[in-house]
């Protein structure tokens, strides 16, 4: 038996034949050509071509696993658009040499400048770079895409694979995937969660084609690959796979119970979600309300600002879908690692710890007014609430609150409808912890990031790798900052809940009940996970 372990993108267990993916092997060759013109014609129209492909895998994308992951394709035609990467090219067109070698040529000298970077996410867009321009030379030397040549459902094992080939495989064939390198902030990781599959990357295996055929047992929960087990090992691990299929069976029956203990304590479990289509995720999983919706994900994907009115109709539609049920909605989170250009931000350092969130909003009114006001008109819709990110002060707080009443009382004058809506904010750095109990006189809620709470309490870049053994969640300075919170917030009558993704870590779900959190928001598909941790308490 070989073992191996990597880093689990999603916890299951997956047990099957082994299916080595190996790309279609094109080997660049460097040519001089005798009509550079022509030759720039060649590169124009294989990008044409490329970008329809994506515009292709963008639609089937949305369909399959919806607009959060179809963005990456959406992102990877806007590459073959930047001008620095097109001038890259035609440098070496302007040589005399062949299209396939201009592209490989900027192709690794835009992958080596992204693997680089000392941010994690940064490293990670260099397998976007050699995905697209990998594209881009198949269309150029006339090679089909990859694909999985198999009858039979297989554990896919892959030195690494892009955004693109993960798409594109057919997933009744697929048991999970193992990869070589690989980040689990890569699109494909991503993409893998969204499949809801099993898959460990960055396993460092030296195995490739042998592995072929072979029995291998993929295990998310302790982040193992095993290959040709022994029979003893096998029985086990098929036993331990019925019995995680039967706990998820068994949850489907909670569905429409309650959220209470044995002793009588209550709490609400909500849903988190990016996208309007993501509210029927959550009404399929039976949560209370929406306790987090991602509004920048509007901004995202696109090459302007969005208008009052389509985000209106996007707030109003997600509202009419939960009917009496609670949205709260957080107003846009640009900055750190979510880059939009349009926005026309400045380069930072470090971008964590820079210009982001209710700092942008409270710096370019003209954008937060726009984002109020389809809010507020939403809210005659359903029961909303929203709430502002990155708070560090009471002086904050009251200027948001006085631009929120210029706001309403102009939607008034014109003859709006709106309801009461409450107001609160994120509790996601130390500052506002500390301060929580100055805080809490001053709004209707809080609700606890943990992701950025614990970033900014442990000093710790919660993207990168190297760090993650020190990235500990279960810190007790997190957990008095929580309850902290939790008890300021009571004592002026206020509800407190947590957003982050701490929210769905069970171990922790009786602590949180002990310290007196009123709500937990969670993804849609771990809802129910949490509502049986409850119960069984």
């Amino acid at each position: 038996m070989e073992k191996y372990t990597g880093k689990s993108v999603l916890k299951g267990i997956a047990i099957g034949r082994i299916y080595w993916y190996r790309k279609q092997d094109y080997q660049v060759v460097k040519t001089e050509v005798p009509d550079k013109e022509a030759e720039k014609r060649r590169f124009a129209e294989a990008v044409e071509t490329a970008q329809a492909q994506l515009v292709s895998l963008y639609e089937e994308t949305l369909a399959r696993v919806g607009e959060d992951h179809a963005m990456i394709f959406d992102i990877h035609k806007m590459m073959l658009e930047d001008d620095d990467y097109l001038d890259a090219v035609n440098e070496v067109l302007e040589e005399g040499f062949n299209a396939e070698y201009a592209v490989e040529t900027a192709q690794d000298q835009f992958a080596e400048m992204f693997a680089s970077m000392d941010d994690e996410y940064m490293k990670a867009r260099a397998a976007d770079i050699k995905d697209v321009s990998r594209r881009v030379i198949r269309i150029l030397a006339g090679v089909p895409e990859d694909g999985i040549l198999t009858d039979e459902p297989v554990i896919v094992v892959a030195d690494d694979l892009t955004p693109s080939e993960t798409v594109k495989m057919d997933k009744n064939k697929i048991l999970a995937f193992v990869t070589v390198r690989g980040s689990s902030n890569s699109h494909t990781a991503i993409l893998a969660r969204s499949m809801n599959l099993p898959a460990l990357v960055n396993t460092g295996m030296t195995a490739g084609e042998e592995l072929n055929g072979k029995i291998g047992v993929v295990d998310g929960f302790q982040g193992e690959f095993l290959v040709e087990p022994e029979q003893e090992l096998l029985d086990e691990m098929i036993h331990r796979k019925n019995q995680w299929v039967a706990d998820l069976e068994a949850l489907e029956q909670l569905k429409g119970k309650d959220n209470i203990t044995g002793d009588g304590r209550r709490i609400d479990i909500f849903a988190n979600i990016g996208k309007v289509e993501d509210a029927d995720g959550a009404l399929a999983a039976d949560a209370g309300g929406i306790g987090l919706f991602r509004s920048e994900f509007l901004y995202l994907g696109r090459e302007n600002f969005p208008t009052e009115e389509e985000q209106f109709l996007s707030y109003k539609a997600v509202l009419e879908k939960m009917g009496d049920k609670k949205v709260v909605i957080r107003t846009l989170d640009i900055g750190a690692d979510k880059k939009v250009d349009y926005f026309a931000l400045e380069e930072e350092e470090n971008p964590a710890l820079g210009y982001r969130a209710i700092r942008i909003c409270l710096d370019r009114p003209e954008i937060f007014i726009t984002q109020l006001r389809a809010l507020f008109r939403a809210s005659a819709y359903g029961r909303a609430a929203i709430m502002f990110p990155m708070v560090v002060s009471v002086a904050e707080v009251r200027r948001i609150k006085e631009i929120v009443n210029q706001v309403k009382e102009e939607l008034s004058t014109e003859g709006h409808p709106m309801k009461d809506v409450e107001l609160g904010i994120m509790i996601e750095t130390p500052a506002a912890a500390l301060i929580s109990d100055e805080l809490a006189k001053e709004v209707d809620f809080f609700s606890i990031g943990t992701n950025d709470l614990t970033q900014y309490t442990l000093a710790v870049d919660r993207q990168n790798q190297k760090l993650e053994s020190t990235c500990d969640t279960h810190h007790p300075a997190i957990l008095k900052l929580i309850e902290m919170t939790v008890k300021n917030a009571h004592k002026e009558g206020i509800w407190a809940g947590i957003c982050g993704e701490l929210a769905a870590d069970t171990d922790l779900t009786e602590t949180f009940l002990a310290m007196g959190v009123d709500e937990l928001s969670v993804s849609a598909s771990s809802v129910l996970k949490v509502r049986k941790a409850v119960r069984d308490l």
